[in-house]
C-alpha cells in the first residue's frame, strides 16, 4: 500500500469511526441499555452482573461492559467514551481484513476491500455504536481468518488463536461466536473431504483449555451469583429463543435481509451482488469458497431465525467485503456505483417529506406526534446538505476520474453523509429532547422521577440515576413521558417539553 493510500484509509476511518463519536446523543434502545448498564456497574462496583434500571440484565456477556467501564473511568461518562471501545474494535476489524486480503491477494485489492468496509452504510452505523456488535464481529473475523490459515498451513498456532478469539467472542455475545465458526468450518472442511482434520481441530486439547481459560471464569462467577436466573435469562431467553421465536417483537419474513443487504452495502452494493452472482466459480478456489460459505451460512441461518435484527447479517459481511473488493478493475461500472449512492441519499432526502405528507394516515398516536415534529430534526439545513452531497457525487461521476479516485470519492461522500447529516438529524428529532430533559432533571436535582409508559434508558444515562417505571403518578411526582401520555394528566406543570417528549410535575 502506498503512503497516499495509507493516509486515505486513516482519514476515512477517522471520519467514519472516531470523529462522530460525540456528534449525536446516544440512541435508544440498544445504545441506551448498554450504556446505562455500564453506568450502573460503575456506581455499584459489581463487575460481574449487569443491571438495567436496577433490574438484572442478561442480554449479553460481560466483555463490552468492562471495556466501556474502562473508557468512562478514563474519560468520564459521555457519548465519546461509551462508543470509543466499538470504534477501536472496528479499527482493528478493518486492520484484520486488510492484512488477510493482502496476504492472499495483494495490497491494492486489500485497499479497496477496506474502502468498501469502512464506507458501507451499515458499518458506519454499527462500527461506533455503544453496543457489543463491533467487538463481536472483530472476534468472529479473527476466528474465521485463523481457521482458514490453519487449513492452509496446518500450523498449531492457528488452532490456538482460533480458540483464543472464539473465547473472547463468547465473552462478548455468547454462543453465536461458537456457532458461526463451528458450522462454517464443518461445511468447508466437509466439502474439501477433510472431515477428520476438522474433528481433530475442534477437539484440540490445548485449544479447548485456552478457550475455557478465557471464557469460562465469568460464566461460572455469574452462575454462582445468580444461579438459575442466569441460565433462564441468558441461555434460554436471549440465545435459544432468538432462533425459534420472535424476541421482543423483532420479526420478519425470510426475505428480511435482502433489502438490508442492498441498503447496508451502499455505496458499493453492485459489487456485492456481482460477488454473490459469481458463487459457482468459487468451487474451484478454496479461499473464495470458504468466504462464500461463511457469508451464505449467516445469511440463510438468520433469514430463518425467529428473531431478526438488521445487524445480524453483519456477521457475514466480512467475507462479502473481500469477495466484492477484489472485483475492482479499471473498467468498473461507475454509473451503478453512482446510482447506488444517489438512490439511498435521495431516499433519505425525501423520506421526511413523504412521511410528513402521510401523517394523517398514521394510526399510532406516538408515531404521529413524532412525524408532526419531524422538521425539528430533518429541517432545511438537512435538505440543503444532503442535496449538496448528491450534486457533488454526480459532478464527480461526470468528471470521469480514474477508478481509484472515483471509488475513494464515493466512499467519502457516503461516510460524511451518514455520519454528519443523516444520523445527527435523526438524533436531533428523537434523542436530543431526551438528553435535554434528563440533563435538566439532573441540574435541578429532581429525585425519584417516574418514567411513565415509555422505555428510554438513555434518560438514565444523562440523568445519572435510576427511575421508577410505570408507577401510577400522584400529586407532587416528577414524570418523564411522551407527549401522548402527558395529555392523560389534566393537572400538571410542564417543566420541559420538546418534540415528542416532556417532563411534568403532577399537581
Amino acid at each position: 500500500m502506498t503512503r497516499n493510500q495509507t493516509i486515505i484509509l486513516y482519514c476515512l476511518i477517522f471520519i467514519s469511526f472516531f470523529a462522530p463519536l460525540g456528534w449525536t446523543p446516544l440512541f435508544d434502545l440498544d445504545e441506551g441499555a448498554f450504556s446505562e448498564a455500564t453506568r450502573e456497574m460503575l456506581k455499584s462496583g459489581d463487575y460481574i452482573t449487569t443491571y438495567l434500571n436496577g433490574n438484572l440484565r442478561f442480554d449479553k456477556p460481560i466483555l463490552i461492559y468492562w471495556l466501556q467501564l474502562i473508557s468512562i473511568k478514563t474519560f468520564g461518562i459521555s457519548e465519546f467514551s461509551l462508543r470509543l471501545p466499538s470504534a477501536i474494535a472496528s479499527t482493528i476489524w478493518a486492520y484484520l481484513i486488510y492484512n488477510f486480503t493482502k496476504l492472499y491477494f495483494d495490497k491494492t485489492k486489500a485497499f479497496y476491500v477496506v474502502i468498501f468496509f469502512v464506507s458501507a452504510l451499515q458499518i458506519n452505523i454499527i462500527a461506533k455504536a455503544a453496543i457489543a456488535d463491533a467487538l463481536l464481529n472483530m472476534f468472529i473475523t479473527a476466528t474465521m481468518f485463523s481457521i482458514y490459515k490453519f487449513y492452509q498451513n496446518k500450523e498449531p498456532k492457528y488452532i490456538y488463536l482460533t480458540f483464543l478469539f472464539m473465547g473472547f467472542g463468547v465473552l462478548t455475545k455468547g454462543p453465536v461466536a461458537i456457532m458461526i465458526p463451528f458450522i462454517v468450518s464443518f461445511l468447508f472442511f466437509g466439502y474439501k473431504k477433510e472431515i477428520k482434520l476438522w474433528f481433530k481441530t475442534i477437539f484440540n486439547p490445548i485449544g479447548i483449555v485456552i478457550f475455557l481459560v478465557v471464557a469460562l471464569p465469568w460464566y461460572l462467577l455469574e452462575y454462582q451469583a445468580q444461579g438459575q436466573l442466569f441460565i433462564d435469562g441468558f441461555f434460554i431467553k436471549h440465545n435459544l429463543s432468538r432462533f425459534d421465536s420472535s424476541l421482543e417483537h423483532h420479526k420478519g419474513n425470510i426475505f428480511y435481509f435482502i433489502p438490508v443487504l442492498l441498503l447496508g452495502f451502499t455505496p458499493f452494493t453492485n459489487f456485492a451482488l456481482k460477488a454473490i452472482y459469481k458463487a459457482k466459480s468459487y468451487l474451484k478456489d478454496d479461499l473464495k469458497l470458504f468466504l462464500f460459505i461463511w457469508f451464505a451460512f449467516v445469511f440463510i441461518f438468520f433469514s430463518f431465525s425467529g428473531t431478526k435484527l438488521p445487524h445480524y447479517i453483519i456477521y457475514g459481511y466480512t467475507p462479502l467485503f473481500i469477495l466484492s473488493g477484489i472485483l475492482v478493475q479499471n473498467d468498473i461500472k461507475r454509473l451503478r456505483v453512482l446510482i447506488s449512492l444517489v438512490f439511498v441519499l435521495v431516499l433519505f432526502l425525501v423520506f421526511p417529506d413523504i412521511v410528513y405528507a402521510t401523517k394523517d394516515t398514521i394510526h399510532n398516536r406516538f408515531a404521529k406526534l413524532t412525524v408532526e415534529n419531524i422538521y425539528n430534526g430533518f429541517g432545511l439545513d438537512y435538505h440543503i446538505y444532503l442535496g449538496i452531497a448528491i450534486i457533488v457525487a454526480i459532478i464527480i461521476y461526470l468528471k470521469k476520474l480514474q477508478t481509484n479516485s472515483f471509488i475513494i470519492s464515493m466512499a467519502f461522500i457516503s461516510s460524511i453523509s451518514v455520519n454528519f447529516i443523516i444520523m445527527p438529524a435523526y438524533g436531533a428529532l428523537m434523542q436530543q429532547p431526551i438528553k435535554e430533559i434528563a440533563l435538566l432533571a439532573k441540574h435541578k436535582g429532581y429525585k425519584d422521577i417516574i418514567m411513565y409508559k415509555i422505555t428510554n434508558p438513555t434518560f438514565n444515562v444523562y440523568y445519572d440515576g435510576l427511575v421508577r417505571k410505570d408507577t401510577p403518578p400522584k400529586s407532587g411526582d416528577i414524570v418523564f413521558t411522551n407527549g401522548i401520555n402527558i395529555k392523560h394528566f389534566p393537572n400538571k406543570e410542564i417543566l420541559y417539553q420538546k418534540n415528542a417528549f416532556g417532563l411534568i410535575k403532577i399537581k
